[in-house]
């Protein structure tokens, strides 16, 4: 089975050689074209092990790799706090799927634990003896949960870039204190998007294998634009659905909904694959934050990247080119063209919209909201005093926009956003059934949590009433004396820990940046 750029359908690779490239030669990124006719049987997962079920879930997505049970074990076992790798927890009416129970307390340890393996393997399986260069932009999680993983794996080397000024101090402090001989952490001054647009760039730039030749050192990519990271998400969206069957929560084969904060696209696009799988998906849930780019898009088919760009207290989905969004768009078309004429709009114009079949077809799959900082902040503070469940700020926008949803999904011809910020005014969201009534009987919702709230401790403790230290390491002790919940144990020494990484550098010299590293 092969994959296929989302930009030209003769741009091929096996999945080996997917997760080795990254991205496509063309720039596209690789998909399988079609999902469904893989048969993969969901109904067999319900009873299966968490470790059984992502070595089924990634034989069938990743067919090419030998050995998946092993992989599975090596990425997984002994590393996070639970052997369920992503508990279900119920919290009021909904439930929450953590995903911060790894190595970095991020949702990206669950894909960023597996993709190391990957590599390895593939490295393996080609014969391949040049060292592998992992290129990273990180809007704050991706760029930890990366190091950890590949932190000292024979055959690689990895770079992060992240926005000086754009992540949170425990994730910086995460980063720039990673030890290991083949790692490297670099500052950007601008945003993630710079971050991201500058990494893409150095790979169109070596695409020709011109600027590495004579190196021994090829490009990869530990974001979500490599299948390697995001197959591996796709795991949870069928781990959170066996528990609530196991629960009695549903009958095997009815629908459950998911709310996914996002700003990349690739959380939530993991969900797609899971219902392309045959998983019984309701409606997958958009939240976004004040860079409400996305939700913009799915309700008006034009993705406009032309805005202002805000810092936020959610700040891994401050971010206005969601890279996995042209995977969707050729699912839901799959036509390479058209895709490639969005992408080639979107670059040189900064605005595309997609056609009026294709955003009927969003309507149908997808449901968005928004949120700004202060109804983050509310909402983590009251759901702590209802229901004693403390959230980060991420997990926080996709409570509120979950509320919106049920909301509408009630009757509500309208409701209004929490998006009350100056950037625009309230404006009405319908549920995409609008002129149906929805079931009285709803699925049952639940909200990804993403992150432990410890890596946001001043705003969190802020949202509890606080006046918050300027120091967040002191402001992570007062949250813990406050709130009574244990600190993972990968933040509590972070404090501690000497700085090895000081490099700060301007968004174009990354690729100059990264050739300088190849060189040392």
């Amino acid at each position: 089975m092969n994959y296929q750029s989302t930009r030209n359908a003769a741009q091929i690779a096996d999945s080996v050689h997917a997760v080795l490239e990254g991205l496509a030669p063309d720039g596209g990124l690789y998909i399988i074209n079609d999902l469904p006719a893989l048969g993969f049987d969901w109904r067999s997962t319900l009873n299966m092990t968490t470790m059984e079920m992502a070595s089924a879930i990634l034989k069938t997505l990743l067919p090419d790799f030998e050995g998946m049970d092993e992989l599975v074990e090596r990425a997984y076992r002994g590393r996070f706090s639970t052997d369920e790798l992503t508990p279900l927890v119920r919290v009021g009416d909904r439930y929450v799927l953590e995903l911060f129970h790894g190595p970095t307390s991020a949702f990206k340890d669950v894909a960023l634990s597996m993709l190391p393996q990957l590599i390895m393997q593939a490295r393996k399986q080609t014969g391949m003896t040049d060292e592998i260069v992992i290129l990273t932009a990180t809007s704050g999680d991706t760029g930890k949960a990366a190091l950890a993983g590949f932190c000292d794996v024979p055959g690689t080397r990895i770079i992060v870039f992240y926005p000086e000024n754009g992540v949170s101090r425990v994730q910086k402090t995460q980063m720039v204190t990673q030890s290991g001989k083949n790692v490297t952490v670099c500052g950007i001054r601008g945003n993630f998007d710079d971050a991201q647009t500058g990494v893409k760039n150095a790979f169109s730039a070596c695409a020709d294998g011109t600027l590495l030749a004579g190196k021994g050192a090829r490009l990869s990519s530990a974001n979500s634009i490599n299948i390697g990271r995001l197959a591996p998400q796709v795991v949870y969206y069928f781990k959170a659905y066996a528990e609530l069957v196991r629960q009695g929560r549903i009958e095997a084969g009815e629908p459950v909904d998911y709310v996914v904060p996002t700003g990349n696209f690739g959380d939530i696009l993991a969900g797609y694959f899971a219902k392309l799988l045959g998983l019984p998906v309701g409606r997958l849930v958009c939240a976004s934050n004040r860079n409400d780019v996305l939700t913009e898009f799915l309700q008006t088919g034009v993705y406009d990247r032309r805005r202002e760009f805000y810092r936020t207290c959610s700040p891994s989905m401050d971010i206005l080119v969601s890279s996995n969004l042209e995977r969707l768009l050729y699912l839901l078309c799959g036509d390479c063209a058209e895709v490639a004429g969005y992408m080639e709009k979107l670059r040189t114009d900064g605005v595309y919209r997609v056609s009026d079949r294709m955003l009927a077809r969003l309507h149908e799959e997808f449901w968005p909201g928004c949120c700004d900082d202060a109804a983050t902040l509310d909402t983590i503070g009251r759901v702590w005093r209802e229901t004693g469940y403390l959230m980060d700020t991420h997990t926080a926008v996709a409570w509120r926009v979950a509320e919106a949803y049920e909301t509408a999904c009630r009757g509500a011809e309208e409701y209004e956003t929490a998006c009350r910020g100056e950037h625009r005014s309230p404006a009405t969201l319908r549920c995409p059934s609008a002129g149906e009534q929805c079931s009285p009987l709803q699925p049952p919702v639940v909200v990804l949590s993403t992150a432990s709230p410890y890596k946001f401790p001043a705003a969190v403790l802020s949202a509890l009433g606080e006046n918050p230290p300027e120091d967040e390491f002191a402001a992570m002790e007062r949250l813990h004396e406050l709130t009574g919940a244990p600190v993972p144990p990968n933040l509590a020494g972070l404090r501690q820990q000497p700085v090895r990484h000081s490099d700060v550098i301007e968004k174009e010299e990354i690729l100059n940046y990264v050739l300088e590293k190849v060189d040392s």
